[in-house]
């Protein structure tokens, strides 16, 4: 292990980072979209469980399927990876978020009304609130995923610690294998970990 630090240590930092920046940006933008989404279809009499269905239908799509079927949009590197992960994210937060949402108690949307708050203020100050821990698992989860998933980036020129993985498959080196490997689950651990802290923190005194 010294061995190999001493040797890539310095390309083991850079490919974390950008690692980490295809994973972040790719589930920032499925938080934006997904939360959202979710929140609105809780209101939807029609639709939702099509708009969920669909949701895993393209999680269904392989990895490596996915990700070829980005490149003559967008090309190689960094940005078919993050629109192939953002796709990958939506589900679990997308219906976390509806289930969350809908296991709000009516009555707890009755006394927001008969408080005289509008429908933005229920959803702020009450709703949200109350759907948060379910919400922030379905992010957790889909962290995990993306972290994971983001390895196979290396296929199309993104970078990250996939290079490791592939680098040592194809030169039978079992060092840059677990050199990649390692700092995967390590950081999937780590972001689970301080997620969990925030999920923490956004429940309810009465639930903790």
């Amino acid at each position: 292990m010294m061995h190999f630090l001493a040797t890539y240590g310095t390309q083991l930092i850079a490919k974390t980072g950008q690692h980490l920046y295809i994973s972040a940006f790719a589930l920032a933008l499925g938080v934006i979209v997904a939360v959202p989404l979710g929140i609105l279809l809780t209101r939807m009499k029609r639709g939702a469980n099509l708009v969920i269905t669909l949701a895993g239908v393209l999680q269904t799509i392989p990895a490596m399927a996915l990700l070829a079927m980005m490149i003559p949009i967008f090309g190689i590197g960094s940005t078919p990876a993050i629109v192939a992960l953002f796709i990958y994210s939506l589900l679990p937060i997308l219906r976390n978020t509806y289930l969350g949402m809908q296991g709000v108690s009516p009555t707890v949307r009755d006394a927001a009304k008969g408080m005289g708050m509008t429908w933005w203020q229920s959803m702020l100050r009450a709703e949200i609130p109350l759907a948060a821990p379910v919400i922030m698992s379905g992010i957790r989860l889909s962290a995990t995923y993306v972290i994971a998933w983001a390895t196979l980036a290396s296929y199309i020129g993104a970078g990250g610690l996939g290079d490791f993985i592939f680098n040592g498959l194809n030169l039978y080196r079992s060092d840059l294998i677990l050199g990649g490997s390692i700092p995967v689950i390590l950081l999937a651990l780590l972001v689970d970990y301080l997620l969990g802290k925030v999920e923490f923190a956004v429940t309810p005194k009465q639930f903790k």
